[in-house]
């Protein structure tokens, strides 16, 4: 009896232990499992994600352009001689054919008389050469001259025609630069340079010296404006589309413009393509040489995707996009269209419903464990 009493309080002494260790340990375990899972949690690194959306189907690009004249020109003398008068200065608006100015150059003058002087002696020993060839052949019908004599005749003749005709073409070739004293407006359009005035020496260049520019004139009623169009939008920057001009100095007004022709080749150094629009000037607010922004309405690929340009990540098998697949990241090797600063365009690589990482940290790597929060299902605007 009591040997069972001791075993009994053994029993007891050891389920008092066992209580307190258990009591003591427990606890300590789940506390263990409570903290490995928050370590596990805080070894994961949170992520934002985000949809990408479609590209619009058109979008507006602003370039700018530099505004020249439909046709310009300089105008120079064709005659050496004297500024005798001018008649219209920087501004005016003249008409083709109008007499711009006047030069005096009196040797050209009195060449030119003396060439026609010229020209009435050698047809008058023309007309002696015909008749004395006339009478030679007369008297050759009676053998009253040796045929000698008449083909000697006949052929001066023929020589004081040929005179007459070489004093003819010099005439004319004076008359030519004797209606080069008066300079006249090739076409209509604003005299936009005079750098001549009356009594100035006018040296053509004909004797080898500088010739200067007397007035400048440019067509203004068209402009031409070219601008150097970026690869990207290069094969949807077609003859016909239309184009609105802005100018800094008239905030809140557009001029319509027509793109005519591009130079369909392009630049090496700049990999832009040159095109000219063309804008009518009617009103005359538009200047030659002036800068302007153009805007164009492209037509673009819907189907391509836009996702924000900190998304990218760099890795040494070149540029990939972090998405989110069952909690795991997967870096997705993408092929990118046009760079819209804080957006990028995806043309291949990427589903639309791809769940893409907003910022990705430096140290992802593929396979690793995330944790999502706060998902959105577009990005942000541009």
């Amino acid at each position: 009896m009591k040997r069972l009493r001791n075993l009994l309080l053994l029993v007891l002494v050891l389920a008092a232990v066992a209580a307190i260790v258990a009591g003591g340990i427990v606890p300590r375990l789940r506390e263990r499992k409570v903290l490995q899972h928050q370590t596990e949690l805080s070894a994961e690194p949170a992520v934002a994600v985000l949809q990408p959306k479609l590209a619009a189907p058109a979008e507006e690009i602003t370039l700018p352009g530099n505004m020249q004249a439909f046709v310009e020109s300089p105008i120079y003398a064709r005659t050496n001689g004297y500024l005798k008068h001018w008649y219209f200065d920087i501004g005016a608006h003249v008409r083709k054919g109008a007499l711009l100015a006047e030069i005096e150059a009196p040797e050209v003058d009195q060449q030119l008389a003396q060439t026609r002087e010229d020209l009435k002696t050698a047809e008058a020993n023309q007309k002696l050469a015909e008749i004395t060839a006339g009478r030679y052949v007369d008297l050759l019908k009676s053998d009253s001259v040796a045929k000698q004599d008449v083909d000697t005749a006949v052929q001066n003749a023929e020589a004081r025609a040929a005179s007459v005709k070489a004093a003819q073409a010099n005439v004319r070739r004076l008359e030519q630069m004797v209606s080069f004293e008066k300079i006249y407006a090739p076409f209509d359009g604003v005299i936009t340079a005079r750098n001549t005035d009356i009594g100035q020496l006018i040296d053509s260049g004909s004797s080898g010296g500088p010739a200067r520019e007397l007035f400048h004139i440019a067509a203004v009623d068209k402009l031409r404006v070219f601008i150097n169009v970026p690869q990207v939008y290069s094969h949807v920057t077609k003859p016909g589309l239309k184009a609105d001009l802005t100018l800094p100095e008239m905030p809140g007004k557009r001029f319509t413009g027509t793109l005519v022709r591009t130079a369909d080749s392009m630049d090496p150094i700049t990999r832009t393509l040159l095109v000219e629009v063309d804008v009518i000037n009617s009103t005359g607010s538009l200047f030659p040489g002036a800068y302007t922004e153009v805007h164009f309405n492209m037509k673009t690929n819907g189907s391509t995707l836009i996702i924000p340009s900190s998304s990218l990540v760099f890795r040494a098998d070149g540029l990939r996009v972090p998405v989110v697949r069952d909690s795991r990241t997967v870096l997705l090797p993408v092929t990118l269209g046009r760079d819209f600063g804080s957006t990028v365009e995806v043309i291949a690589g990427l589903d639309q419903d791809a769940s893409v990482i907003a910022n990705p940290p430096d140290s992802l790597v593929e396979g690793e464990t995330v944790r999502v929060v706060k998902p959105k299902k577009a990005i942000a605007e541009e």
